[in-house]
């Protein structure tokens, strides 16, 4: 391995784009865990690094640390293992000053501070090709992450190749339209492989085996991900009898009921053991709608014989089955969150997405855990301002929010946090068709992850980091990345960065349609503390309806005073389900018992891809002690979002 590493290590020169500028030690990222400068350079001629004056040692230590020290005349690396030796050579390659034919004089002891340190890639909702993958692992290795999960399969299409289940990639893996949004939005259709205008794809056994090496020699490991017991209407479509009425396009929940389920998910698992040999295996396990079960007949047999009285303890049932046969096979599940619904067992490993509070249930319940929330390290969301970017989900996560996360929230105790094993980003698929918009959301902000990764907590600086991070998206455009362009960053929305003055500033709200809790902003203050929201409906700010009848809200001025005008900012995010109002009412009174209206807006509401803020609101001239907002939805329903109710 020592001989191999150095042979690498004689042509690193070339491995550094041509042109690039001299830069010092501390544009390393991820930021080694203790570095000093010394005095003077490390010099070589032509293109490479002669072998004789590199010496390599492994040592046994700590599984991939490692210790680089370049002084004038030698290049000395000692390393725990040989994944250690390939993280020094990463770091040696942003050393090198090509142009000078130099590396400055360092001493460099590092080592990560999490295991798991990974990047999932969601292939079902947009098919993406092996050599894309490729070029990302090649971007993972040199930011020392070392686990790339693969999303093979959901509603959208089936990616993995299983020879005893032919459909899933003769016709699951095919559909009509290319845009996910199109089809998921339309009727959801899938066609026979072959069909004209069919759009897809999936990986040979071969394929993927080749990708499983490729990612081996940068000691990355794949781990793959396969569906259950929901995200599966590809599956209950193609073979309609694992669904719980045996219908096509009906389910998205297997039935855990059927043994030919559990049949069909052992046979997959162990072709998909076959060519992934990953410890881990990810079988999914969120978001089921669990409804079907409670109808029919063999899960309520099921359910019956096992003494289970919530269809929660279903699912647990089916983890804990395909657990059991996993850890027979000498392999570990890991799930999504939801896999705790109904009780988790202790060998799973829980992969958290709807919020650090989750995080700290799995570890404080005993499973070991990776932390991977939304808020933090979704990378569908917007990354700056949505009017400047392509469609996206919705949401804003810049980069300076991926840098904010840590992964060990305060308060733990030691066992728990010691449950934490490692974070991870997350790049879902549904509004990013091609492999330019991918890279685009995936950097820089996978520069923050992976220093939020492998980096000591106190370490952090994010001036620091920004400037390391805007050196390395210049390297990496040249190296043919599509980067987001973090120099012309524009920020939060301006709105939001400053307060707003106005008449109802601090007063009494009476809401006769409540808001939403998982949205309520500053509570029963929240539209009157003088913020605005940002890009995201998610920030803090915006408060969210979803009632009947939306937002219908009362503002107690404390007194009769003149009003000039009252104005409501709304907003519009198709992707998950956020439309502006269809109708706005603006009505005032002087006892707070009879309304008089001042203002009455509609609007149609057209379903579409852009991230859309409007102010409505009414101008005149009125005296009144209260003033009544009502805002309606149109046909799409959803939730209304609005961030205050300005009154001047």
């Amino acid at each position: 391995m020592i001989r191999k590493f150095l042979m690498v290590l004689s042509s690193v020169v070339l491995l550094v784009p041509v042109g690039a500028v001299c830069r010092p030690v501390s544009d390393i990222i991820p930021r080694p865990a203790e570095l000093q400068y010394g005095s003077g350079y490390f010099r070589f001629k032509g293109d490479s690094v002669p072998s004789d004056r590199v010496r390599c040692t492994l040592t046994g230590a700590g599984p991939e640390s490692y210790t680089l020290k370049v002084s004038r005349d030698s290049i000395l690396i000692t390393a725990g293992d040989s994944a250690g030796l390939f993280y020094a050579r990463q770091t040696l390659r942003q050393l090198v000053e090509p142009d000078r034919h130099r590396i400055p004089c360092v001493s460099i002891s590092d080592s990560p501070r999490f295991a798991w340190r990974g990047y999932m890639q969601d292939v079902s909702r947009h098919f993406f090709d092996l050599e894309f993958l490729k070029k990302q692992i090649d971007a993972m290795a040199a930011l020392k992450l070392n686990r790339l999960h693969l999303h093979l399969t959901d509603a959208a299409g089936w990616r993995v190749e299983i020879d005893r289940y032919p459909l899933l990639t003769s016709f699951a893996a095919w559909r009509e339209g290319d845009l996910w949004k199109d089809w998921w939005f339309g009727d959801r259709r899938y066609l026979d492989e072959g069909t004209p205008g069919a759009y897809g794809g999936y990986y040979t056994k071969e394929q993927l085996r080749e990708l499983v090496r490729y990612a081996a020699e940068r000691y990355i490991t794949v781990v793959p991900e396969i569906e259950m017991p929901s995200h599966s209407e590809e599956v209950l479509t193609a073979y309609p009898e694992l669904s719980c009425t045996g219908e096509p396009y009906k389910h998205s929940d297997f039935c855990i009921g059927n043994e030919k389920t559990f049949e069909f998910l052992e046979n997959v698992l162990t072709e998909i053991m076959d060519i992934f040999p990953s410890q881990y295996i990810h079988v999914g396990g969120d978001e089921a709608s669990k409804k079907a079960w409670t109808e029919c007949p063999l899960c309520q047999a099921r359910m019956e014989a096992l003494g289970l009285t919530h269809v929660d303890e279903l699912q647990s049932y089916m983890i804990r089955r395909i657990g059991t046969f996993l850890e027979l096979h000498g392999r570990t599940l890991v799930g999504w969150d939801e896999i705790m619904q109904g009780g988790a067992d202790s060998a799973a490993v829980v992969m958290v997405w709807r919020g650090v509070d989750q995080g700290v249930r799995a570890a404080e319940g005993g499973n070991k855990t990776i932390m991977s929330p939304g808020a933090f390290c979704y990378f569908d969301t917007y990354q700056d301002d949505p009017s400047t970017l392509p469609p996206a989900m919705g949401g804003y996560t810049p980069l300076s929010k991926v840098y904010s996360f840590e992964p060990v929230p305060d308060g733990l105790d030691s066992a728990a946090a010691s449950n934490i094993i490692g974070v991870q980003a997350n790049l879902w698929c549904e509004y990013i068709p091609t492999e330019e918009h991918a890279e685009l959301m995936i950097y820089p902000r996978l520069f923050a992850l992976a220093e939020v990764a492998w980096s000591p907590e106190d370490s952090r600086d994010y001036d620091d980091f920004h400037r390391r991070a805007l050196r390395l998206c210049g390297r990496m455009s040249v190296d043919g990345y599509n980067v987001f362009n973090l120099a012309d960053e524009c920020g939060d929305r301006p709105a939001s960065r400053r307060s707003v003055k106005h008449k109802a500033l601090g007063c009494k709200v009476v809401y006769n349609a409540p808001y939403y809790p998982g949205y309520a902003a500053g509570g029963d203050m929240a539209l009157v503390d003088g913020l605005h929201g940002g890009w995201t409906y998610g920030d803090g700010r915006w408060q969210g309806f979803i009632s009947r009848n939306r937002l219908d809200a009362v503002v107690d001025l404390g007194r009769v005073r003149g009003i000039s005008s009252v104005e409501m900012d709304f907003m519009q995010v198709c992707g998950p389900e956020v439309f502006l109002p269809a109708e706005v009412v603006i009505s005032v009174s002087c006892d707070g018992e009879e309304f008089t209206e001042l203002w009455r807006m509609s609007r149609e509401i057209v379903r579409d891809d852009r991230v859309t803020f409007v102010t409505d609101g009414w101008k005149g001239r009125a005296r009144t002690r209260y003033v009544r907002v009502q805002a309606r939805s149109g046909q799409y329903g959803g939730f209304i979002f609005t961030d205050e109710i300005v009154v001047r």
